[in-house]
């Protein structure tokens, strides 16, 4: 187990962010479903992005790895060579593979790690049931083995639980040799997710009618084309660092598209609704330190920030509240939980609610031990917040962030941080 000890101090200077995970997914899924070799560049291997790729490759599909790109040979009729599938702890892989793998007919088992075991999957356990598709868990939980073929028809799916049951429709249905229809059932959450798939998927010659996020039409014997992509920065990342500059010096973050579809680049505007200074010059972001102050976050369309809001707000002056949360109880941990029990430990003032938290602001924190909760978001949300307490911050399980962000603590004593690490047995 890898601890972290944090000395205290402000972080300056630039920094490359990773590219985004949700559309390096999503990109791979693609051109694995594409007839022809497509040229995947700018992509950081994640261990979510692993994932995705050996599910792709179980499935027939053949991926080279680059230094930081890939090459993919899709199949437009996938040929399962492997019935296992581990989807290690990333929630978008299952989700997302779990429709793909239904259409090929053959019997298919998706194992998982830590949290993913028990993340739900009643949206799809639904669809099979109607379908009559056979499956079987383990008490509800991973592993999950499938057999039988998705019918095309009318799809009726919660918008409240996870974008990523419609992705992975989104994927599957245009392969299915009639027309389909999803129903959105509820107000959907995280649309921008649900954009980035559409956009994506029509890199890749899929088209998708959306009729206001409450239907969405989908042509069946639709083909995938091939086509090279360049995978764009992570706002979801940059936003710890944005934090960080506002918190500390300036920090300049590079590799962002100012016009792209991820509903993280909400950081700019909330970051701005805090008082907090950023400038944006081309592909670069840049934030300043600021007096940062309390303001209400809705977070049903970018979940992902919690973490590190909370912590901005934490040490922002006056109370922030957070609100439409209550998804982030079933992410890698209970983020909720996760996120106000370690900042309360560091000194920070935060009250848990059923969806969301109450932060009353303060100047400083005091430091101390706390716990990542394996959780990526959590253990970098709780660096950030180090850069302004009195004391030390050894973070337990540090070693979390290579989910997503494998080069994070390189970043971080890059960028200034003061930072000792040792292991403790496994």
């Amino acid at each position: 187990m890898k601890y972290i000890m944090i000395n205290p101090g402000k972080l300056s200077g630039e920094v490359k962010i990773p590219t985004s995970k949700s559309a390096c997914h999503r990109a791979v899924i693609c051109a694995g479903l594409s007839n022809g070799i497509s040229n995947i560049s700018n992509v950081v291997f994640s261990q979510d992005v692993e994932a995705t790729c050996e599910a792709m490759k179980s499935l027939g599909v053949s991926i080279k790895k680059g230094r930081d790109s890939l090459e993919v040979k899709g199949l437009e009729k996938l040929k399962p060579i492997n019935p296992k599938m581990d989807c290690l702890e990333s929630g978008s892989t299952l989700r997302f593979l779990i429709p793909i793998g239904a259409t090929t007919g053959e019997k298919l088992t998706f194992e998982g790690k830590g949290k993913l075991i028990e993340r739900p999957l009643k949206s799809y356990y639904n669809i099979f049931d109607e379908q009559k598709l056979k499956y079987n868990n383990v008490n509800g939980k991973l592993p999950l083995t499938i057999e039988g073929k998705l019918k095309p028809g009318e799809y009726k799916i919660r918008g409240d639980i996870s974008s990523q049951f419609i992705s992975g429709l989104m994927f599957a249905l245009p392969l299915l040799d009639g027309d389909s229809k999803i129903i959105i059932t509820t107000e959907l959450e995280s649309k921008p997710y649900v954009d980035l798939t559409m956009d994506m998927l029509k890199k890749y010659g899929i088209q998708i009618e959306n009729r206001d996020y409450e239907e969405f039409i989908i042509r069946g014997n639709q083909s995938y084309k091939s086509s090279d992509c360049e995978v764009e920065g992570d706002y979801s990342q940059a936003a710890f660092w944005l934090a960080a500059g506002l918190l500390g010096n300036d920090i300049v973050c590079q590799g962002l598209d100012i016009n792209s579809l991820q509903g993280d680049k909400a950081i700019l505007s909330i970051i701005e609704s805090m008082n907090g200074k950023i400038s944006i010059e081309g592909n670069k972001v840049k934030a300043m330190p600021s007096k940062t102050k309390g303001t209400i976050i809705d977070a049903s369309q970018c979940p992902d920030l919690v973490p590190v809001l909370t912590s901005l707000a934490a040490l922002s002056e006056g109370t922030t509240e957070i609100v439409n949360a209550a998804r982030l109880r079933i992410k890698e941990s209970d983020r909720l939980s996760a996120i106000s029990t370690e900042l309360n430990r560091l000194g920070a003032d935060i009250e848990e609610k059923e969806d969301g938290l109450i932060i009353r602001g303060k100047e400083r924190l005091k430091g101390g031990e706390v716990q990542s909760w394996n959780d990526h978001r959590i253990a970098m949300a709780l660096a950030v917040a180090s850069i302004k307490c009195s004391e030390p911050v050894i973070i337990k399980d540090a070693s979390c962030v290579k989910k997503s962000y494998p080069d994070f603590w390189q970043h971080f004593r890059a960028l200034g941080g003061n930072i000792d690490e040792w292991s403790l047995g496994q």
